[in-house]
């Protein structure tokens, strides 16, 4: 009999002790979500937000404008929310918000020389800020700063001439050593060899993608986009894990002029791409450059429509500076080395 009371006591013992471990359990975890909490800023807030669905970018933008602090969007109630404005997919996006599901952007956001940059932060380009649909969240990887330098975009065709090639890799070197930074958008042809030449003149380059920046395409620009990280920046609006969406790239191309001076077009079909970035900088008020070539070279009939239209012409790297007017020198990068998780 006794051995059966001390059975039964040491088990409601077991049970007690149980008990306690799990309450201790359950109070470390909720202060640790409560500090966590504690921890998260604006930047964060923005990042959820930019996730939600049919929100848009206007809406962002004016998000933006009126509530600088978006702890109050998520803060609000019902009523409150749909006096927002916000549609009905994002407030039940809101409404249900669960951080952990966001663990993979804010891994990727606490990163060294990771930045998520809104139109109100200081550090949100200048000029970019100036173009009628500026991009409301802006993604960067690499030296955030240089996105404040000033910027001459080259652009062209992904399947250029051997000389095309050669001109636009000349033209980004003796830019780029004049002071300015080379914008352009990671493509093949002649947007990589304007992001060589850049850097062969000890210069800045910037990518303006299509993608998330987790990702890198086209894939074999893998190496090439981490040499862009070390001495300039990798920039999208769009979140991480985003694909290579068809029309990602004509969207991302009113980043690419407006983030510059003017645009330099070397070679272009005329229905190439490039002649849509050139419209879209004509239309935000940049300097527009065309390189003429051979009447024989279907490549040259883009640049001669674009001189036909009041491009100006040039052929030297001291025609655009002539235009645009000395810079000062732009920084060098900062030593240490990126990781490698594209």
């Amino acid at each position: 009999m006794q051995r059966g009371n001390w059975t039964i006591k040491t088990s409601k013992l077991a049970y007690s002790l149980i008990e306690i471990a799990l309450a201790f359990l359950r109070n470390t975890l909720t202060q640790q979500n409560q500090t966590s909490e504690g921890m998260r800023d604006a930047r964060h807030y923005w990042l959820a937000l930019s996730r939600a669905p049919r929100l848009g970018d206007a809406r962002l933008r004016a998000l933006l404008a009126r509530y600088p602090d978006p702890r109050v969007i998520f803060d609000a109630n019902p009523d409150q929310l749909a006096k927002m404005g916000l549609p009905e997919a994002a407030r039940q996006y809101i409404r249900a918000f669960d951080w952990p599901a966001m663990a993979d952007d804010l891994r990727w956001l606490e990163q060294p020389d990771h930045h998520l940059l809104t139109l109100s932060d200081a550090g949100y380009p200048p000029r970019l800020a100036e173009i009628p649909d500026p991009p409301p969240v802006l993604f960067a990887r690499g030296g955030g700063e240089v996105l404040t330098h000033p910027q001459i975009a080259i652009v062209g065709s992904r399947n250029p001439t051997p000389m095309g090639q050669e001109t636009a890799f000349a033209f980004a070197r003796e830019l780029a050593r004049m002071g300015f930074v080379i914008t352009s958008g990671l493509a093949t042809g002649i947007d990589a060899a304007a992001h060589r030449g850049a850097m062969a003149g000890g210069g800045r380059t910037i990518a303006v993608v299509g993608t998330g920046l987790d990702r890198v395409y086209p894939g074999r620009h893998r190496e090439l986009a981490l040499e862009i990280v070390k001495n300039g920046a990798c920039v999208s609006e769009f979140p991480l894990g985003t694909p290579p969406i068809a029309g990602n790239f004509p969207r991302r191309n009113r980043i690419i002029s407006g983030l510059g001076l003017g645009i330099l077009v070397v070679e272009a079909t005329t229905r190439s791409g490039s002649l849509i970035t050139a419209r879209l900088a004509g239309e935000q008020g940049r300097e527009v450059f065309a390189i003429p070539g051979s009447i024989h070279n279907p490549l040259a009939r883009g640049c001669h429509l674009l001189l036909r239209q009041g491009a100006k012409l040039v052929e030297s790297a001291a025609d655009i500076l002539e235009e645009i007017g000395p810079q000062d020198p732009v920084p060098a990068p900062p030593a240490g080395q990126p990781n490698d998780n594209f």
